[in-house]
């Protein structure tokens, strides 16, 4: 454990003093959890998000409204 994660925890640890005994297990139960599912969790929160957008515009009609819709701002800079 590196310096930052070690100091992390003991940041939490903190916390944690002022939580009833009911509390601090549901967190580990929160935690163990966490622990089970951290890796399918994110790959199928990253699968999941393809095809998140929707719309009834095709895709040219949605890049020309982009596109048309950028504004720039002419800015001289003096030297």
């Amino acid at each position: 454990m590196n310096y930052t994660d070690r100091h992390i925890v003991e940041t939490y640890s903190g916390l944690f003093e002022g939580l009833s005994s009911l509390s601090k297990i549901e967190l580990i139960e929160s935690l163990s959890k966490s622990l089970k599912t951290e890796k399918t969790s994110i790959e199928s929160k990253f699968f999941k998000s393809f095809g998140a957008f929707s719309s009834d515009k095709s895709a040219e009609e949605i890049i020309k409204n982009i596109k048309s819709s950028r504004t720039f701002k002419n800015k001289e800079i003096k030297f």
